[in-house]
């Protein structure tokens, strides 16, 4: 079993890779960046970024020599033929931490799950997803669980709809809000009363780092659900981005019916829209984690207020100028004894905009 310090991750330049990767660093990691289209290794911001593709074994292994973590948080470019590659590049990623003996960190997600398991999903919960996508992600995670067999480790961590400064794709920058404009409607995706769970990636990653400061006393295959923020009738996290605009600006924006419609209208057209359409059922019904083994292991679960986390995440997608913020309502959880990892500080239309991370907000 492979005890360095050093991790890779692969998608460092994503919404969850690069909150990883920046939390690791700050917690004394030393980390790595695969990125396609590197000239030559350098170090940048306190990462070491290796020239390399995650779709090339020999470069994901190559570059997870003396690594005992690999956050395997990438897609293919641009999001093209994800149901071809997408596993295949977890191969790659499970070749390199079966040579090093590494545990494996990867965002999971509800699509695994399918309306036999809902309302309330455990991390046992039967899998019988109803969509392509969902039948993927199953099959990641029996690969993960097949590779503890060969001396590779694994975390999951499921969550909500990530949101966050930066997020790569999600339903908040792209379903609720339109960015790089200011705030001037905020879209309802859901039912009419049907409660929805999100995740901000700050705590995600918090979290994920806080687990492998612990990996050695995990088991195997360690799958946690994250609690996140809770909305329970779908207009809560709305409300939020109201008042915060509100506070900044001046004035509230009005609060309207997704058009699902257009996204019908345009699916035959836009990828990004057939994904999005798809994925309707999760704002039908309420689908909600608890995070019952999760905090038996870390005490409690990293938790940012909801309007300090929508306000950082409205300014990252450029819809709030950047400028100085309330102080937090709530201070950032202390390190639970043994742990190595300090603790974190408090910190529209739909358009078809690139794939960059992975994870629950996706489509």
């Amino acid at each position: 079993m492979q005890t360095s310090n050093t991790a890779l991750v692969l998608g460092a330049t994503g919404g969850i890779g690069g909150e990883v990767a920046r939390q690791l660093r700050d917690a004394g990691w030393k980390v790595r960046g695969l990125k396609r289209g590197q000239q030559a290794t350098t170090t940048r911001d306190g990462i070491t970024w290796i020239a390399g593709d995650a779709m090339n074994r020999d470069d994901v292994i190559a570059a997870a020599q003396g690594c005992s973590v690999i956050m395997h948080a990438v897609n293919p470019p641009g999001y093209r033929r994800w149901a071809e590659l997408v596993l295949p590049m977890l191969d790659n990623t499970i070749a390199a931490a079966t040579e090093q003996g590494a545990t494996i960190v990867l965002p999971g997600t509800v699509y695994n799950f399918g309306p036999d398991a809902f309302p309330e999903l455990r991390e046992d919960s039967p899998q019988h997803p109803q969509t392509r996508k969902g039948a993927i992600r199953v099959e990641l995670e029996q690969r993960l669980r097949s590779a503890t067999a060969r001396g590779a480790r694994a975390i999951v961590v499921r969550g909500g709809d990530f949101f966050g400064p930066r997020p790569g794709n999600s339903w908040f920058s792209q379903g609720l809000v339109k960015p790089g404009r200011p705030v001037s409607v905020v879209n309802l995706p859901g039912r009419s009363g049907t409660g929805h769970q999100w995740c901000y990636l700050p705590d995600v990653a918090r979290t994920m780092v806080e687990l492998l400061a612990r990996r050695h006393s995990l088991e195997p295959f360690a799958v946690f659900h994250m609690k996140g923020h809770w909305d329970a009738d779908g207009t809560q996290m709305a409300e939020a981005i109201r008042r915060v605009v509100l506070r900044r600006s001046g004035h509230a924006p009005k609060l309207r019916a997704f058009p699902w419609w257009m996204l019908t209208l345009a699916s035959p057209f836009v990828a990004t829209f057939r994904e999005m359409r798809e994925l309707r059922y999760l704002w039908q019904e309420p689908v909600h984690m608890g995070n019952d083994k999760l905090t038996s292991v870390l005490g409690e679960e990293p938790h940012t207020p909801l309007d300090e986390a929508v306000e950082a995440a409205l300014e990252g997608i450029g819809c709030l100028a950047a400028g100085a913020r309330r102080e937090p309502a709530v201070s950032a959880p202390s390190t639970p004894a043994g742990s190595s990892t300090p603790a974190r500080s408090a910190s529209c239309r739909p358009s078809p905009t690139r794939e960059r991370g992975y994870g629950p907000s996706n489509p």
